[in-house]
């Protein structure tokens, strides 16, 4: 990363200098939690680019006011930081900087530990392995994941669903197909107790068939075209429009299931739509998992179809 990109990466968290006393009313961890809430729906609708501004500012608010505040005051603010972090990190990771994301999910997991709060101190390892994640580090998710998980009997469910999905996305990494299913179907039997108020990590119960997606995920990294493609088409049916930059990530890798499933003319047909999405969005991970479609179509290159799928990525080439 260059100096000025490390910059425009770290600003908003490293504010130097003394903060003068102030009164830091409680209330505002209220507004800062309703505004959370606010930025995961526009995240789904805008992609990254147009959030990491906004979001990293009011971050920086928060931290701000965090130094003069105390009491239980100061931990809500501490709380409500981390999930603002965690979200920079997020949009960052989707924007395709990772080097930007693992900053941010660095100075989550610092807030999270200062703040004493068990769940966010597991939930700053998730994001953690994330980053991992899309690093392909497949034993570096299940270290974090597992410390995460290290006393589990005090985390909430979902934070446990949280962290076992992340880690089937690690087992997958690694080819180790019985993992991924086994921690699933573990996660799947949490899913029904997720009922806290905590106001961040929730895309377990705003995303329709959540953990579907996450085995779909998994199953296509391990090369099972035909079992992820049905999966998909499952998942696709019930996604609302709401959730556009999540319904071109699964577009995406469908198309990429159907190609490993041998079924090229469908793997071209579903990219189409999701090439839309991911030029109105600028989401370079959907960038990336076209990427991958194009790997997985390479024995069709020469092929009519090929030169077809040359055409539908054309918009996304060109931005990359």
């Amino acid at each position: 990363m260059n100096r000025r990109a490390f910059v425009s990466v770290t600003a908003a968290a490293l504010t130097a200098g003394p903060i003068a006393p102030r009164h830091v009313d409680p209330a505002l961890i209220d507004y800062f939690e309703q505004q959370l809430e606010g930025h995961y729906r526009a995240d789904m609708l805008l992609g990254p680019h147009d959030l990491i501004g906004t979001v990293s500012a009011q971050y920086e608010l928060i931290d701000r006011l965090v130094r003069p505040a105390t009491g239980e005051t100061r931990r809500g603010l501490l709380r409500v930081g981390a999930a603002y972090a965690a979200l920079v990190g997020w949009l960052y990771q989707d924007a395709g900087d990772l080097g930007g994301a693992s900053f941010w999910r660095g100075t989550t997991q610092e807030i999270a530990m200062r703040s004493r709060d068990p769940h966010l101190i597991a939930y700053s390892l998730v994001n953690q392995a994330q980053v991992r994640t899309d690093l392909g580090d497949g034993h570096g998710v299940v270290d974090l994941c597992e410390a995460a998980l290290d006393g589990s009997g005090r985390l909430a469910p979902k934070v446990k669903v949280m962290a076992l999905q992340q880690q089937a996305h690690g087992a997958s990494l690694i080819d180790d197909r019985a993992a991924v299913d086994r921690l699933i179907d573990q996660a799947d039997e949490l899913l029904a107790r997720v009922d806290d108020d905590l106001p961040w990590g929730n895309a377990c119960r705003r995303t329709p068939g959540y953990l579907e997606v996450q085995r779909a995920t998994c199953y296509g990294r391990l090369g099972l075209g035909a079992e992820a493609d049905s999966l998909w088409r499952q998942v696709l049916s019930i996604v609302p429009t709401t959730a556009r930059r999540d319904r071109g990530v699964y577009l995406a890798r469908h198309a990429t299931a159907a190609a490993i499933a041998r079924d090229p003319d469908h793997a071209v047909a579903i990219a189409r739509e999701a090439v839309r999405i991911a030029v109105d969005t600028g989401s370079e991970r959907m960038r990336r998992e076209l990427t991958s479609l194009r790997h997985a179509m390479s024995p069709w290159h020469d092929a009519p179809v090929g030169h077809d799928l040359d055409k539908v990525l054309a918009p996304v080439a060109a931005r990359g």
